[in-house]
């Protein structure tokens, strides 16, 4: 049992070290992800629609990797539905890349599946675990989802042009304030007990 704060111990001196050598890094990284969370904020679409076509691009590599993989790997039972799920990737690479504004639209609708899905799960969570500490938070954290996705769903069509360019934008925002903080504690937090000793 004595063994595991010491563990954990070093762990934690472990992942200070690795944040102190890559400060530099960790905050140009984050400079770069305010910037573009920033550029995604101030124009919501533009990321909305850079978003969707890297979304099709991935899903035309996924799919044309996956067919060369299909024809050149070993004969195999699973030739058919593996053949069936290139071809499906293909087509919906195909499909977001060719009609970008239909896509935009559909990733929307699933956007908005998702926050429900999410909002429902953490509701249900969170009324699961009511006796424990801070189970508000939850519960506060699945009602805000299902908000969000009432508020798109209320806007829809139009709130395609604008919901996930600016979601992604706020996440990437949040992130790289994340990175930006972490490299300034990795500054001014003292030098660990086992470079000092």
């Amino acid at each position: 049992m004595s063994s595991e704060p010491k563990r954990v111990a070093a762990m934690q001196a472990q992942i200070a070290d690795a944040l102190e050598k890559n400060r530099g890094w960790f905050l140009a990284l984050g400079i770069v992800w305010i910037v573009l969370g920033t550029v995604a904020i101030i124009t919501p679409f533009m990321a909305t629609l850079a978003i969707e076509l890297l979304i099709g691009s991935l899903f035309l590599i996924g799919g044309i990797a996956q067919l060369i993989h299909v024809f050149t790997g070993e004969a195999w039972k699973g030739f058919f539905l593996h053949l069936f799920g290139a071809l499906l990737a293909l087509l919906a690479g195909g499909l977001l890349l060719w009609y970008p504004l239909g896509g935009v639209i559909s990733l929307t609708l699933l956007l908005v599946a998702y926050f429900i899905a999410e909002g429902v799960s953490k509701i249900i969570l969170a009324f699961q675990v009511r006796p424990k500490g801070n189970w508000g938070w939850l519960l506060f954290s699945g009602v805000i989802a299902i908000v969000l996705a009432g508020l798109i769903w209320a806007h829809f069509p139009s709130s395609a042009a604008w919901a996930i360019g600016l979601l992604v934008g706020i996440n990437m925002l949040f992130g790289g304030w994340t990175l930006v903080m972490l490299a300034i504690a990795a500054r001014s937090a003292p030098r660990s007990a086992t470079e000092t000793s």
